[in-house]
């Protein structure tokens, strides 16, 4: 046979998978070694598993889940950039929401995509994101745009915080919210001051007025 092998597979993309759902990550599997010039390096179920294993596999590019148990998307790239200067990173989430899409680019993401791309785009962006280039859905720069023209209260809230904002609209005491959601008390606390500083509110209570009237959170 001839040609040097070694020299085969260092042209070959090595990927490595993150994302929570057993389903999703199957169906990227398959789609990565679909690739002639694409190499499946690790799987891993959230973030906390991608840092532990991404420095040993070396990848070239990891496909990163954003709301994910244990760690989520954004802190696992702030973690691992350092540890990976040269591998890029590209997230596939259902969220477009303005702040998610803005803390995975401060974050260092190279691309972000929605979960209803086609393979192909997908292919494409994460050829792009090796090569050196930022690419994001069509959702993903819409609200971008969408949120700096509108300046609607409540656009630079993260996913994290639309779901507490909720939980207060239920009534909720902080001790509930941080059982329902698996968090520490502390963290609650966190996300709290965080909520109302980006709604220019005082207390819980004008938080949970405001959201209501501008529909941040689902009528009770």
């Amino acid at each position: 046979m001839n040609g040097n092998p070694a020299s085969h597979d260092r042209q070959r993309l090595r990927i490595l998978v993150v994302d929570d759902h057993p389903m999703i990550r199957n169906g990227l599997a398959a789609m990565i070694r679909g690739e002639p010039d694409f190499d499946l390096v690790g799987e891993a179920s959230h973030g906390a598993d991608a840092v532990r294993i991404a420095p040993d596999l070396a990848p070239d590019v990891v496909l990163m889940d954003l709301l994910m148990p244990q760690m989520d998307g954004v802190e696992a790239m702030t973690r691992l950039r350092p540890l990976l200067p040269s591998t890029r990173f590209v997230i596939l989430t259902s969220l477009t929401e303005p702040a998610e899409v803005q803390r995975a680019l401060q974050a260092g993401a190279s691309g972000y995509l929605t979960k209803t791309a086609s393979a192909q785009e997908l292919v494409n962006v994460i050829r792009a994101a090796h090569g050196g280039r930022r690419v994001l859905s069509p959702e993903a720069t819409e609200a971008l745009i969408a949120a700096s023209q509108t300046g609607q209260p409540g656009a630079d809230l993260t996913q994290r915080e639309r779901e507490l904002l909720t939980l207060m609209a239920r009534g909720l005491t902080n001790q509930d919210i941080a059982e329902q959601l698996h968090i520490a008390l502390p963290t609650v606390k966190f996300h709290i001051t965080n909520i109302l500083s980006k709604l220019g509110v005082g207390n819980r209570t004008e938080a949970v007025l405001l959201a209501l009237k501008h529909r941040l959170v689902p009528p009770a």
